[in-house]
């Protein structure tokens, strides 16, 4: 039976308007409008037109509903600026990587959370708190991606042509997700995780009003520098108006950007504002800024490695992308730099 929600949901993955539709599927617009809105089924014509236009294969309609991930519910950054297509599309394609989860839960047996919520601490000792809680001292991190995915966060990679969203996160069914830009930089990723952790410890479930967004980000922001880069530690390494050079071994300790080690040196009050400003200029200026140029390895995903690749049962591309009725170009989509990909 035709399901008209799997229509919509795969218009928007795409960021196609009706109007946009109609044009690349030769399918009129009122037909489609009556098509998701379940006021008429499509032909066989124009099912076969829809699917090649999306990019799906035709059982993908016929699928059981899948319940969509909600605006209010995920951690977006920067919300204002990213356009409603634009957030749509990337929450539809969160959706069918829910499905993905679901196969793989099918078949294997997963770690369970154990995300402590703490939203009436304030970011430093809420870090403090889960780094107690989960036994790592105040030492580096060695992989925060593996540290996570052990306390049954579900972390999948974002489409790379969304650029200009970083990562983020949301609760379905008492499970935490994490989605992460993999095309940016390994410390770069390792601040955007440590930041989503931070939404899912402060923040929880709760809705993400946008009037708040700032105060949110911020909070996240400070529970990730706190997490990466403990207060105890940094303050017995010497770092007091801290050269460039020694900068730069210290973001290799901790596994953290130049900028991000720098930031953090001024909110500890290691750098004088003057400092501060004239590290930034300089850290820029050698293209710190938009890079890490020696910077670490990406890390990589140990669940997924596992269940795509394991000796004793596995779940690969084309098993996956036939439960979920959807091209194998999808699938990889969802685990792109988190596992190794053939071509």
């Amino acid at each position: 039976m035709f399901n008209s929600s799997r229509l919509r949901l795969a218009r928007l993955r795409l960021g196609l308007t009706l109007t946009k539709l109609a044009e690349e599927s030769g399918v009129s617009l009122r037909s489609l409008t009556n098509y998701e809105n379940d006021r008429q089924p499509p032909s066989e014509e124009s099912l076969a037109r829809l699917a090649a236009a999306l990019s799906v294969p035709r059982p993908f309609f016929e699928g059981d509903s899948i319940e969509p991930v909600p605006v209010a519910a995920a951690s977006f950054r920067k919300l204002s600026k990213t356009t409603a297509t634009r957030r749509d599309a990337v929450l539809a394609n969160a959706t069918l990587t829910l499905a993905f989860f679901d196969a793989i839960e099918e078949r294997f047996k997963l770690p369970d959370p154990d995300i402590p919520s703490l939203d009436k601490l304030d970011p430093e000792q809420a870090a403090d708190l889960v780094r107690h809680r989960w036994n790592l001292g105040d030492r580096p991190i060695a992989n925060l991606l593996h540290l996570l995915e052990s306390k049954g966060v579900r972390v999948a990679a974002l489409r790379h042509e969304y650029s200009d969203i970083d990562a983020f996160c949301f609760w379905r069914d008492a499970v935490p997700f994490v989605f992460l830009n993999t095309a940016k930089s390994a410390e770069r990723q390792r601040f955007d995780a440590a930041h989503e952790l931070g939404h899912l410890v402060l923040h929880g479930d709760d809705e993400m009003d946008p009037s708040t967004s700032k105060v949110r980000e911020a909070e996240a922001n400070a529970f990730a520098a706190s997490f990466l880069m403990p207060r105890s530690a940094v303050l017995t390494q010497s770092m007091r108006g801290a050269s460039q050079d020694r900068i730069l071994a210290s973001r290799s300790f901790w596994k953290v950007s130049a900028m991000a080690m720098t930031h953090r040196l001024r909110e500890l009050e290691l750098l004088t504002p003057w400092q501060y400003r004239s590290m930034c200029i300089s850290l820029s200026e050698q293209g710190y800024r938009s890079t890490e140029p020696g910077g670490i390895v990406p890390e990589t995903s140990q669940l997924l490695r596992k269940v795509m690749y394991g000796q004793a049962a596995r779940l690969t591309i084309k098993d996956a992308a036939s439960d979920l009725n959807l091209d194998a170009r999808d699938v990889r989509e969802f685990v792109r730099n988190l596992v190794p990909m053939s071509a």
